[in-house]
């Protein structure tokens, strides 16, 4: 199948990569053209301008960073809406705002063209070994027509509901996980403090009941040993997705306290200039407020994983 695919950053590279091992045809775009290289040299045809990506496909995916960039590519001056055909279906890969799916979802029906929210998870190397989640919102029949297509990029395609679901879904999982992040941060450097070596701290409190379920592993890239560079995911990324979450709460008038505390520490971080470190940077300002240091050798990390599981 010609597929067109425009944003070939850390997630969609691997993902466009992954449709081209399954045989289908790319026609791709990015707002970097050394960015194309890799799917050019394996056969892909570049495209100069969204539109370009549109009247070639019937097919189009993007993944970008926010709803600013998804709705400059899709309704601008060159962007998708001015070249794809009535029939046409356009999902969309990035994390972004229900609001703006709902309302870009009206636009493209006008035209006949069918748009779906496919955002996903497993982080980058999900994306490279394609063990990842595709949370889809939209049509049921079109996601069902293009999921032998989605199980070339993911191994956990779902379908969640009508248009926007999926982005409700994927900030539901991010916005939870970076407020527990700052939850962990918050009473594990308690622990610390309290003079309690922080390895064997780790090493027992994800032993009990709330750590056997490894909500506790996550502190073992990047807070345990103290590194954040390089990003495995960008605090910028993460500071849109929680303030997306935070918005469509405002939508509903759901209050999210813990959240609002979240994105606040993200704030904070960013305003530390940290915004290109990774995501779990924003933890370290608990480890100032709390006075304390933390960097376990990554190996001894390593022995309690490979050892207990």
């Amino acid at each position: 199948m010609r597929i067109g695919f425009i944003g070939l950053g850390t997630m969609g590279a691997s993902m466009a990569s992954n449709l081209q091992a399954a045989g289908h045809e790319l026609c791709v775009h990015d707002v970097r053209r050394e960015a194309a290289e890799p799917h050019l040299a394996a056969g892909a045809t570049w495209k100069h301008t969204p539109r370009d990506v549109a009247e070639a496909a019937a097919l189009v995916f993007t993944s970008l960073p926010g709803p600013r960039e998804v709705e400059a590519v899709a309704m601008g001056a060159d962007g998708l809406i001015h070249g794809m055909q009535a029939g046409a279906a356009y999902f969309d890969l990035s994390t972004n705002s229900p609001t703006l799916l709902r309302r870009l979802y009206v636009l493209f029906k006008e035209k006949g063209v069918h748009l779906l929210d496919a955002p996903v998870s497993g982080g980058p190397k999900g994306a490279r070994t394609r063990k990842l989640a595709l949370w889809v919102g939209g049509d049921r029949e079109i996601y069902d027509r293009f999921k032998p297509v989605l199980d070339a990029m993911g191994d956990s395609p779902a379908y969640v509901g009508p248009i926007g679901s999926g982005a409700v879904a994927k900030l539901v999982h991010n916005c939870a996980g970076y407020a527990i992040q700052t939850v962990l941060a918050e009473v594990f450097t308690m622990g610390v403090k309290a003079d309690v070596d922080p390895l064997t701290l780790w090493q027992v409190v994800r032993q009990g009941f709330f750590g056997r379920s490894r909500s506790f592993d996550r502190l073992a890239d990047q807070f345990l040993p103290g590194t954040f560079d390089p990003p495995a995911f960008a605090l910028t990324l993460a500071h849109k997705d929680v303030s997306l979450a935070l918005a469509l709460g405002r939508e509903l008038g759901v209050p999210m306290r813990l959240a609002n505390l979240a994105l606040e520490e993200m704030t904070e971080a960013l305003n530390r200039g940290w915004g290109s470190r990774d995501s779990r940077s924003a933890m370290l300002l608990q480890e100032e407020r709390a006075g304390v240091h933390i960097a376990v050798p990554p190996e001894k990390i390593r022995e309690v994983l490979e050892r207990d599981g």
